[in-house]
């Protein structure tokens, strides 16, 4: 079942490399407390993903901090050390938080799961955007197979 407004974070872990190396996140203590853009791309360095999603959110960042996020987190089935040298490449480091499902099980755990396979990349999570307050989903935003609309931060902004 896809997670919906309202409902809470599955309790999952993530990975986020640090320059100790790779460390896991629990997704409890991550959300709790705070407010989180998160958004999810297909997979790190691909067109879209690269030329208008993340960049979204680069630019935007100080717009979605002044209207009361707290943090920016991109997720995707990618590895940490491919999430950390998106990061690198893209200018995110210190505006949006990259993380790595690695195995997709957070994705699985939302229902926002995908197969890729047709294109060669296998299981990966849908793009999408939500809007997490203290764990809770308050405003999600699923985009359409092969569509960019809906998910990018210029949509979040008038969201909050």
């Amino acid at each position: 079942m896809t997670i919906q407004v309202g409902d809470r974070i599955p309790s999952t872990t993530l990975i986020k490399a640090t320059a100790e190396g790779p460390q896991p996140v629990q997704t409890d203590d991550y959300f709790a407390g705070r407010k989180i853009a998160l958004f999810s791309v297909p997979g790190a360095f691909t067109p879209t993903c690269s030329a208008r999603h993340l960049p979204s959110y680069i630019d935007k960042a100080d717009e979605l901090a002044a209207k009361g996020v707290d943090e920016i987190a991109c997720v995707s089935v990618n590895d940490a050390f491919v999430m950390q040298a998106w990061a690198e490449s893209s200018g995110a480091e210190g505006k949006v938080t990259m993380f790595a499902d690695g195995n997709g099980d957070f994705a699985t755990a939302l229902g926002l799961d995908a197969d890729f396979s047709k294109f060669g990349m296998g299981k990966r999570g849908q793009r999408w955007s939500a809007i997490v307050e203290d764990g809770v989903i308050k405003e999600l935003n699923v985009e359409a197979p092969g569509a960019y609309s809906v998910s990018g931060a210029e949509f979040m902004l008038n969201q909050l």
